[in-house]
């Protein structure tokens, strides 16, 4: 069954890079303190992720964080080394921790796997934007695979 506002978020291994490389990390050690935006896209350097989506929430990082929020995170299903390379493009710096879900298994838990095989892409994430608050989701809004209801735009009205 699909996550839904009201729910707990799994706790699920991720990756993420830092300076002494991929690391793995526990979904809710990232994402279960404080108030959490977490958006994840289909893939990194794909043109709706990689001229809106992401784009629109390091514009607007700041704004999330002067409305509470403690951290941004992004989520995909490529690998730590694609994340980071994705993150460095668009210089998120430290506005928004870089999440890896190279094989898939947090989007499966949350139940929000979009099928690209008949793209060549294989199992991927939907796209969404939630809010958490200390692990329990407060805001869900999921796209698939269109950037409407996702942005950062948007989801700051549910702040």
């Amino acid at each position: 069954m699909t996550i839904s506002v009201g729910d707990k978020l799994p706790d699920v291994q991720l990756r993420t890079m830092t300076a002494e490389g991929p690391t793995a990390v526990s979904s809710l050690e990232v994402l279960g303190k404080g108030k959490v935006v977490l958006f994840a896209v289909p893939g990194a350097f794909t043109p709706g992720c990689s001229n809106v989506h992401l784009p629109g929430f390091v514009e607007g990082g700041d704004e999330l964080k002067a409305k509470g929020v403690d951290t941004i995170a992004c989520v995909a299903v490529n690998d730590p080394f694609v994340m980071d390379a994705w993150g460095k493009a668009h210089n998120v710096g430290d506005k928004i921790v870089m999440l890896s879900d190279g094989n898939g298994e947090f989007t499966e838990a949350l139940d929000l796997v979009l099928d690209g095989s008949g793209f060549g892409l294989g199992k991927r994430s939907q796209r969404y934007a939630m809010v958490l608050q200390d692990g329990v989701v407060t805001s869900l809004d999921v796209d698939g695979v269109a950037v409407e209801k996702s942005t950062c735009s948007n989801l700051s009205l549910h702040l």
